[in-house]
């Protein structure tokens, strides 16, 4: 059982990580390019019920958009397959660890933590090792069924330098509850994905050693486990001696325990303040491993990842975006830039959302229609805009007293704004604003007020 505590402060505090999938399943990278898996997702219909619903009108796992699935999706009648044998005929997927090798040989750790660091990621989380069993690092625990199942080179290891070199935090995803060398391949419902989770107590060993493993040799800030764990497994006792080790360390919810440091929603967000902590895990795109078929038009742009993130942040969640190297180990240029727009704007507004928590206030909407999202510091409250405000605006209900001094955050070509007091309440007069993906403005309370209201004390993880 986990011990009650509250999740870690410098999590709290680090808002944005990135997430790396690179595998075999880069080497195809393929999917088609439908959604509906990512929008189930984020409507939370995930469970039993929703699922089964799913299944008896049209399962779409056979057409979902995650890349890293290959192995299992080119087994299914569907598009993947169809593209399998077209492009390779009847090469099976494992045939696909040559073309790998030989990246892995030429892979730099160095672009990806400066890539990552350049973003305003405050911690760093890849795969090592995801549905198809393949490891990233040399294990001393080998694959009982597939010879040389991973790398001879320690990819884990050579990238956890790298970005700590950065001065930035290293989790560590795993894939515990499917691998699918063990078996149970390939799954055709979306129903039957956590009843694929092998079962026998020589995968429970195998899962537990390695974890164990990775904890002993890598150190990590995070343990993310994925897609449950073996039942007879030991995620208690593996938990529990993870704290011993790596006493800030930060454990997910897809461990099969009651309790975690902080829950995951995939593609979720949440419509008000959690007072847990949360964290959204997504894909830059519709896929966490590269899809060739993926262009800008699937990414966010830098202007919506500005806004997730304001929105997570103010909701009191972190975002962990998944970004997708390609064959050859290298993030492809549209992604690249949209993670360097991001970093620009994080480094000239990150004060609002680096370190804060949620400011309570009951509006979420400027008088003139903008969405505006809200985070504290000490005395120090932000009100993020989403948008041009106009001239001048009010937000109902936002505490704002006389003597209040306001500041533009990360603008120096923008005069501060004022404040009057107007029918419905303050009024800021903010003047022409140049484009931008979104404004920050600083509030600070005058000579002898008190802080306005409503920041947000942590609350201990369920």
């Amino acid at each position: 059982m986990r011990p009650q505590r509250e999740t870690p402060a410098w999590y709290r505090d680090a808002k944005f990580g990135i997430m790396i999938h690179w595998g075999l399943y880069s080497v195809p990278a393929w999917a088609p390019l439908d959604d509906e898996v990512v929008r189930l997702l984020g409507a939370g219909r995930t469970g039993p019920e929703q699922l089964t619903a799913v299944t008896e009108a049209s399962d779409p796992l056979a057409r979902h958009s995650y890349a890293e699935w290959y192995q299992n999706t080119h087994l299914l009648d569907g598009p993947t397959r169809a593209y399998h044998r077209r492009v390779y005929g009847n090469r099976p997927y494992e045939d696909f660890r040559t073309e790998f090798t030989a990246a892995v040989r030429a892979w730099d750790p160095a672009p990806w933590a400066d890539l990552c660091a350049a973003a305003g990621a405050r911690y760093v989380v890849p795969t090592c090792k995801h549905h198809d069993g393949y490891l990233l690092w040399p294990s001393a625990h080998a694959n009982p069924y597939v010879p040389d199942w991973q790398t001879g080179r320690d990819l884990i290891g050579e990238l956890g330098t790298a970005v700590r070199d950065r001065g930035l935090r290293y989790g560590l995803y795993y894939s515990g509850g499917l691998d699918w060398t063990f078996g149970n391949l390939p799954i055709r419902r979306m129903a039957d994905v956590a009843a694929s989770v092998p079962d026998s107590p020589g995968y429970a060993g195998y899962v537990d050693a390695h974890w164990r493993e990775l904890v002993d040799r890598y150190r990590p800030s995070v343990l993310w486990n994925d897609i449950g764990y073996p039942r007879s497994g030991d995620a208690a006792g593996l938990v529990a001696d993870y704290y011993a080790a790596v006493p800030d360390g930060v454990v997910n919810d897809r461990f099969s325990l009651d309790d975690a440091d902080v829950r995951t929603p995939e593609y979720g967000i949440r419509s008000e303040i959690d007072p847990a902590p949360w964290e959204t895990v997504r894909a830059l795109g519709l896929s966490f491993g590269w899809n060739r078929q993926e262009t800008t038009a699937q990414f966010l742009s830098s202007t919506e990842l500005v806004h997730l993130l304001a929105d997570v942040v103010s909701k009191n969640g972190n975002l962990l975006l998944g970004i997708t190297p390609d064959d050859h180990g290298v993030v492809p240029a549209g992604q690249r830039t949209v993670l360097h727009e991001l970093g620009r704007w994080l480094a000239g507004h990150g004060e609002a959302i680096f370190g804060t928590r949620p400011w309570h206030v009951p509006a979420a909407v400027t008088s003139t229609g903008v969405p505006v999202r809200f985070t504290c510091r000490d005395d120090v409250h932000y009100l993020i805009l989403l948008g041009d405000p106009g001239p001048e605006f009010g937000v109902p209900g936002l505490p704002l007293r006389p003597g209040a001094r306001l500041r533009w955050v990360g603008r120096d070509d923008v005069a501060d704004p004022g404040v009057r007091l107007g029918p419905a309440g303050p009024v800021l007069t903010v003047g022409a604003l140049p484009p931008a993906p979104a404004y920050v403005l600083a509030v600070r309370p005058g000579s002898g007020n008190p802080a306005p209201a409503g920041c947000v004390p942590d609350a201990p993880a369920g």
